[in-house]
């Protein structure tokens, strides 16, 4: 007498056990790993900033090229969003958006309209006509509405919404670190074009001297004072120094074309705005933050970060998928053999109630995809890690290629003021005749090459400065950024 409720108890039996436990899903709070950098790391920066006068530890600003006070690179760096690269990555963030979309609408409910007509008839050989059924054709109209909703207990719709919107925020930072990297490349491109402008100005300074001692050693050979082998290594190097020119020149329009490029324009259509001008001045001040800031102003750690979460996610909506899905279905609507009847109450139909689906067997999939999602979350903890030291080692070097090339600075300053006076003083000397001609050579072609090494060091150090910049994320602030990241959820 009491199987029909023996049965009843075993039907629900799984359905009971399923939602006793719903909780099991739930999956541990998110946590970045921990990562700090080395006490050494810390002392060393803290040397360098105690040594250079112009490095404190203010909040590294956002337009940071504006401190070279630079016109032209400021109106490059402006007029960035034209280039190609950044504006993918923001259609990347738009395609992520999409995403985070349709993954959330898995969680609302699904409504749609039906309408059909349909004629059916049976055929003549059928089991059912040698029942007695008809073989005549009739009409069959349908109107209605349907209705699905699956019931997210377990939350694998939930851990899926949140994993959308994590890969969002990732897809948002690595917007972000383009932009960085993008900035940081237009300003060192620009700072090495006008450092071999710079070096242009010094090879034609030098030309002029050299064409004045071919015209001093012809003038010295007519007179019977010295030997053709004067003016003949004279005219040997101004030839060296033109080739040196030419050279030169189809560097620059190299660069002027890789500026353009970075700024989204054509081959030679910056030309005119890149015409030569001077190596920007360092600048006076150099802010760059404290240590505890650098997770915040790199987007790249942030990118990380947000892989990890959508990775945690995952691993929820791995573990949920283990449980049943409830699933509410529901249809409304009229059905009739001619459609002036459709309108009939006596034509309405309707069918509604819930669903259930239960794993039972899976060939190992389930479990297997749970694997994956947890060797996906170490992976993206271990890379998250890696992308913090990598932080810390670019700014470390960052710095420390800065408090060199501004010591080298110096002491090449001071080289080529010698070499400047063993010009002067060896030219006078051949002049008196107290010299040889390869004595002043050698003194002019040293004075060039301390000149070029002086003006790599100026551009070094500039190029020191973007390299700090774009260690510490300048370029982009969460404060100061119009675009707001996505909220990321728990």
């Amino acid at each position: 007498m009491h199987r029909p409720a023996q049965r009843a108890s075993i039907c629900l039996a799984p359905l009971a056990s399923a939602v006793l436990l719903a909780g099991c899903v739930a999956v541990q709070p998110f946590d970045t790993p921990s990562i700090g950098p080395a006490s050494a790391a810390l002392n060393s920066r803290e040397s360098i900033i105690a040594s250079q006068p112009a490095l404190d530890e203010a909040s590294a600003p956002q337009r940071w090229w504006d401190l070279f006070n630079d016109s032209t690179l400021t109106d490059l760096e402006v007029g960035i969003e034209s280039n190609l690269t950044l504006r993918a990555a923001a259609l990347r963030i738009e395609e992520s958006r999409a995403q985070l979309g349709l993954a959330d609408a898995r969680r609302r409910p699904n409504v749609g309209a039906n309408a059909g007509y349909a004629r059916d008839a049976i055929s003549e050989n059928s089991p059912i006509h040698q029942l007695g059924a008809p073989t005549a054709g009739y009409d069959t109209w349908s109107l209605g509405l349907q209705a699905a909703w699956e019931i997210d207990l377990w939350g694998h719709l939930q851990h899926l919404s949140a994993s959308a919107r994590a890969n969002l925020q990732a897809t948002y930072y690595d917007s972000k670190a383009a932009r960085v990297s993008v900035t940081a490349e237009l300003a060192r491109t620009y700072l090495v074009l006008r450092g071999l402008q710079a070096q242009e100005s010094i090879v034609n300074e030098n030309l002029d001297i050299a064409r004045n001692l071919v015209r001093l050693a012809q003038s010295r050979q007519r007179n019977g004072v010295v030997s053709k082998f004067d003016a003949v290594s004279a005219r040997a190097d101004v030839s060296a120094l033109e080739a040196r020119a030419t050279q030169l020149h189809h560097e620059r329009a190299a660069l002027m074309n890789a500026v353009a490029r970075l700024s989204g324009k054509a081959p030679r259509e910056l030309d005119a705005q890149l015409a030569t001008a001077p190596l920007p001045s360092m600048p006076s001040r150099l802010p760059i933050g404290i240590p505890s800031e650098l997770a915040k102003q790199r987007p790249d750690i942030l990118q990380a970060e947000a892989k990890l979460r959508a990775a945690v996610a995952d691993i929820g909506a791995a573990k949920a998928d283990f449980y049943p899905r409830i699933s509410l279905t529901g249809t409304i609507g009229m059905q009739a053999f001619n459609l002036s009847d459709l309108g009939s109450w006596a034509s309405r139909q309707y069918a509604f109630g819930p669903s259930l689906y239960l794993p039972i067997f899976e060939g190992g999939r389930l479990r297997r995809q749970l694997e994956l999602t947890e060797v996906r979350h170490r992976l993206a903890a271990i890379a998250y890690q890696d992308t913090v030291l990598q932080a810390w080692h670019e700014v470390d070097d960052a710095l420390g290629a800065y408090a060199s090339e501004l010591k080298r600075h110096e002491q090449l300053q001071s080289a080529m003021r010698d070499n400047q006076t063993a010009l002067t003083i060896a030219r006078r000397s051949y002049q008196q005749g107290a010299a040889d001609f390869t004595t002043v050579l050698i003194a002019r072609r040293t004075l060039l090459a301390s000149q070029a090494d002086l003006t790599d060091s100026a551009t070094a150090s500039a190029l020191a400065v973007v390299s700090l910049y774009r260690a510490l994320g300048g370029g982009w602030s969460p404060e100061l950024n119009t675009g707001a990241a996505p909220k990321a959820t728990s």
